[in-house]
C-alpha cells in the first residue's frame, strides 16, 4: 500500500460531515476529493486549503468520473439520502474498482442490507465512519476486511513482515488481545491451521477473527506498528 501522500480519499456529499472529515483527512497527509450537488456547500468546502471540490452528484458516473474515481482508495458516501449513498458506493466499487466503500445510514435497519449490496462498512454517526479510517482504512498491513454479523465481528489478514515482532514467534509467544484469534495462516501456496507451537513467518498472512474496534490493538501486537 502506498503512503499517506499517495492515497486519494473520496467524499461524496454532506457539508459539515465532509468538512469535517476533509479537514481531518488533510491533517492526517492524505489527498481528498470531495464532490458535492449543492453549489453553496461547494464554495464553502472550496474555502479549505488542499481540498479538490467537484460540483456534480456522487451518483451519476460523469461527477465520478471528473473526480478522477479511478485513482482514488477509500469511497466514503455522506449524503442525507440513505439510496444515494448506496449508489454511490456500489457504482465506486463496480465501475471504478475503488477497494474500500463506507456509507453513512440514517435507518440502523438498512445495515444489514447495505452489506449485502457489497457495501464494505456501514455505520450510522460520522465518529464511527472516523474510526473505520483510523483503525481499518488506512493500516498498511491490512490487506483486507471482512464484516461479519452485521459487521460486530471483522476477519482481517495481517501481513507479517521480517521487523515485525510476531515474526519467528510461535503462536502460544505472541501476546495477542483477548479479542482476537488466529485462525489460520497463509503461507505461500499452503494454508495452515495454527496451533500453540506453531511459528509464524515473516511472509506469512495471519487470518485474524477480532471483534469490531479492536483490529488496531490487533495489527499493533502482532506487527509493532
Amino acid at each position: 500500500m502506498n503512503g499517506k501522500k499517495d492515497q486519494k480519499i473520496l467524499l461524496i456529499g454532506g457539508r459539515s460531515k465532509a468538512k469535517a472529515m476533509a479537514l481531518s483527512l488533510l491533517e492526517q497527509g492524505y489527498q481528498v476529493i470531495t464532490i458535492n450537488k449543492n453549489y453553496d456547500d461547494c464554495l464553502k468546502l472550496a474555502e479549505i486549503k488542499g481540498l479538490h471540490v467537484i460540483h456534480g452528484d456522487g451518483t451519476k458516473p460523469d461527477s465520478l468520473e471528473e473526480a478522477g474515481a479511478e485513482d482514488c482508495d477509500i469511497a466514503i458516501a455522506l449524503t442525507s439520502k440513505d439510496a444515494d449513498n448506496l449508489v454511490a458506493c456500489q457504482l465506486c466499487k463496480k465501475k471504478y474498482d475503488i477497494r474500500k466503500t463506507v456509507s453513512l445510514v440514517g435507518d440502523p435497519g438498512k445495515m444489514e442490507f447495505f452489506y449485502h449490496m457489497g457495501v464494505d462498512s456501514v455505520v450510522c454517526a460520522v465518529s464511527a465512519v472516523t474510526g473505520i479510517i483510523q483503525q481499518q482504512a488506512f493500516i498498511d498491513e491490512m490487506t483486507s476486511i471482512i464484516p461479519v454479523g452485521k459487521g460486530l465481528v471483522q476477519i482481517i489478514e495481517v501481513r507479517i513482515q521480517e521487523e515485525s515482532p510476531a515474526a519467528g514467534k510461535k503462536l502460544m509467544e505472541i501476546t495477542l488481545p483477548k479479542e482476537g484469534i488466529v485462525g489460520c495462516v497463509l503461507r505461500g501456496d499452503s494454508t495452515l491451521i495454527p496451533r500453540g507451537d506453531t511459528r509464524i513467518l515473516a511472509g506469512d498472512t495471519l487470518v485474524v477473527i477480532t471483534i469490531s474496534g479492536h483490529e488496531l490493538n490487533i495489527i499493533q501486537a502482532l506487527t509493532g506498528r
